[in-house]
């Protein structure tokens, strides 16, 4: 197997292996708050619907899916919309690699091309090496949502962590949709990752 992590959009192609990395989160974690994990079918639309507006990236090794991060709204209110919520999921292989630090490092220099200002990461606890990546990267505790979902026979608590991506203009532009953005920055941006 080649040795060497690669970085690069997700296609739909790409859906049944996230969808495996997903389902581990889901079934066996309360990391995430879904109870059921999505089959790929759903995977692939979720990555589609995300595309229109936002990246979703992926690292792989020799044809492997290691893991993915993407951005998506924060809220739907129209004030909000220089804001994103941020994810990344690793496959139990890719644990203390670096490799999700590198996907948001990426992830993070996209939106700042798109215009966002600040980047939201709601972080289900207790998840020590979560909070430890995130603020390794800079964010921010704002606050915690107690006993907010209920899974696995507990109520758990979800901490939002917070990010600043960029010093808000006085008048911002509207964030360019992920697919307008220049494809030749993109491709640098996921080559040196």
């Amino acid at each position: 197997m080649d040795g060497t992590v690669r970085f690069r959009e997700t296609t739909a192609g790409d859906a049944a292996s996230i969808a495996a990395i997903y389902a581990l989160y889901v079934r066996d974690t309360i990391i995430s708050f879904e109870t059921e994990p999505p089959a790929a079918a759903e995977m692939s639309r979720r990555i589609a619907s995300v595309g229109e507006r936002y990246p979703w990236l992926l690292a792989e090794q020799g044809g492997q899916v290691l893991g993915y991060a993407y951005a998506g709204e924060h809220r739907s209110r129209a004030a909000y919309r220089w804001d994103v919520d941020v994810a990344v999921y690793l496959a139990a292989a890719a644990h203390r690699r670096g490799i999700g630090r590198r996907l948001y490092q990426v992830l993070f220099d996209m939106l700042r091309l798109q215009g966002y200002i600040n980047a939201y990461a709601g972080i289900s606890l207790p998840n020590a090496a979560s909070v430890g990546l995130h603020e390794s990267l800079g964010f921010a505790p704002v606050g915690i949502y107690r006993k907010v979902g209920y899974k696995h026979g507990a109520w758990h608590d979800v901490g939002w962590w917070a990010l600043n991506l960029q010093a808000p203009p006085a008048v911002p532009a509207e964030p360019l949709p992920y697919p307008q953005l220049d494809r030749a920055v993109l491709h640098t941006l996921l080559e040196t990752a």
